[in-house]
């Protein structure tokens, strides 16, 4: 099956691509379940919390992307093996029948907050090694919800787009970055890395908007890493799948001046600042004179 022609809409509802209608995407649907955990959804609605939202990704263009694409809404799109495994794979390598790596999540990091998962690397019962991951999505501005309602009531999309859009420098300029400059110092203290998982869009975003200029192919010796998956349709399974992208990195001053946003080159001069005032100050003349 060819990859589905969508607009502004949901792509995924309960894991299943909006084009799957069968009897086992209706009855994931019907029950709230999550595939992904293997559990119930856990994105609720506030007004309504027995309801799950169930929205996985929705479709968008944004202003530095080529085409429209399915942007991942929801972090625990990204628990699947072949996120997991290619973390494995690339900081761990093969490790000898001795070791083994066990993940386990939501562990304290002190004045950091909690880290979503840890890759403990281990020997018999002791800890060698471990890598700190971090799972972001993207989040909307607007709701999604008309849609959903439309797609439960009459197995369709009722509109061609929906009034929602995607909140880029919330999610990836100001929470993310934020949590990996807080994580980031204590983890650099500690001699290790932390791994942040995204979506490919949500890099490109940052770069297209931020002085990335110190992000990188990754390097060893950096703290920080970010790890990018895209969303590929693979037509046998007829469903869209996580695929890896590339792995960048830093350290905390290059997050520093993705936090401070624009590069230096873009920062306005003395003399255009002055006459930005000027234009104020001549505005409120004017208004003080009627």
């Amino acid at each position: 099956m060819k990859e589905p022609q969508f607009t502004r809409h949901p792509t995924e509802i309960f894991g299943y691509p909006f084009i799957i209608k069968d009897s086992v995407a209706q009855e994931t649907r019907d029950k709230q379940l999550c595939p992904f955990l293997d559990d119930e959804c856990k994105k609720p609605r506030k007004s309504q919390p027995e309801i799950k939202i169930g929205v996985c990704t929705v479709g968008y263009k944004g202003n530095f992307l080529e085409k429209v694409t399915p942007v991942i809404i929801c972090p625990h799109r990204f628990e699947v093996p072949i996120v997991y495994n290619k973390i494995q794979e690339l900081y761990f390598g093969d490790l000898p029948d001795r070791y083994r790596i066990k993940w386990t999540s939501e562990v304290s990091c002190g004045v950091a907050g909690s880290i979503d998962f840890v890759a403990a690397k281990m020997k018999g019962e002791e800890i060698e090694d471990f890598l700190c991951v971090e799972f972001q999505a993207a989040g909307t501005t607007g709701t999604p919800w008309p849609a959903v309602i439309d797609f439960k009531e009459t197995g369709n999309f009722q509109k061609k787009t929906y009034k929602y859009g995607i909140n880029w420098a919330n999610e990836f300029t100001k929470t993310m970055m934020q949590q990996v400059y807080k994580k980031g110092m204590v983890i650099e203290s500690w001699g290790k890395k932390i791994v942040f998982v995204l979506q490919d869009v949500g890099l490109a975003y940052i770069q297209s908007t931020t002085d990335a200029q110190d992000l990188h192919e990754a390097r060893d010796n950096d703290p920080i890493h970010f790890c990018t998956f895209r969303m590929v349709w693979d037509k046998n399974s007829k469903a869209w799948q996580l695929e890896f992208d590339k792995r960048m990195s830093t350290n905390i001053e290059g997050v520093r001046k993705i936090l401070g946003g624009a590069h230096e080159d873009e920062f306005l001069t003395i003399s255009e600042f002055e006459n930005n005032i000027n234009k104020r100050l001549n505005v409120q003349t004017r208004l003080s004179g009627i």
